[in-house]
């Protein structure tokens, strides 16, 4: 469902190719269209929640009444009684996201989530960072077939990658780590992430309000990647060539 073939010319000669599915997906709070996001279907129910954890909708799982689809690109979120109502329109989106923007649709500036400030239990050094980076490349099938998708994957001090996810944006990568994490019910203060990507604003206020202790990008930083970092005081560390980088 996620990978299309595709008639394509190569050479000057007909064939064929294998793309990613990009499709949007609709997300509703209380029956209520919250936002609208392009991703790679598959792992849709993660997705939801990764992404209302990260909008401040959701402070844990115990927070979720139901989870479910209503139709194949729709997803639908019922809170538990008691969870305030100004947290389910923190969700609110007047327009779409694309897959190359995690904050996309936002009305105004006041209304963009800011990094919280952590106290990490541990800190991944230059060769977990390194360990980690080699190891989610191979487990990226959709990007060997395609070449479109972006991956990530949550890791501990030791032990190998866990909720390994891709989709077309690095952003719904990350919702897709985050969301499978709070729905086995773990401690999210436990893991780092590693995204195949660059390391973006977006993509540090996912990990820091997911309560995670580190970001590890495949890419450079930007500079507002680099400030929300030091200022939740999270690593945060990018791959430059064959070397890990640390920004924060």
């Amino acid at each position: 469902m996620a990978i299309r073939t595709v008639e394509v010319t190569r050479g000057g000669a007909p064939g064929t190719d294998e793309v990613l599915v990009e499709e949007p997906l609709e997300l509703r709070v209380e029956g209520l269209a919250a936002a609208v996001t392009m991703r790679t279907p598959g792992d849709d129910l993660d997705l939801a929640a990764g992404f209302l954890l990260s909008e401040g909708v959701l402070d844990g799982w115990d927070d979720v009444r139901a989870l479910a689809h209503v139709s194949p690109n729709v997803v639908d979120v019922r809170l538990r009684e008691g969870v305030p109502a100004a947290r389910a329109r923190s969700a609110d989106r007047t327009r779409y996201a694309t897959s190359s923007c995690g904050l996309c649709g936002k009305a105004s500036l006041d209304r963009l989530p800011r990094p919280r400030q952590l106290a990490p239990r541990w800190t991944p050094d230059p060769a977990r960072v390194a360990e980690v980076c080699a190891a989610l490349g191979p487990q990226m099938p959709r990007f060997a077939a395609t070449g479109g998708s972006h991956g990530a994957a949550a890791f501990a001090p030791t032990g190998g990658l866990v909720a390994v996810r891709e989709d077309v944006g690095r952003h719904n990568a990350v919702d897709k780590v985050l969301g499978a994490l709070l729905r086995a019910d773990e401690d999210l203060s436990g893991f780092a992430i590693v995204v195949s990507s660059r390391a973006g604003f977006e993509i540090v206020q996912k990990a820091t309000a997911g309560g995670l202790v580190a970001v590890v990008c495949m890419g450079a930083a930007t500079s507002l990647a680099i400030d929300a970092a030091t200022h939740a005081g999270i690593a945060l560390w990018g791959w430059g060539g064959r070397s890990a980088v640390r920004y924060a």
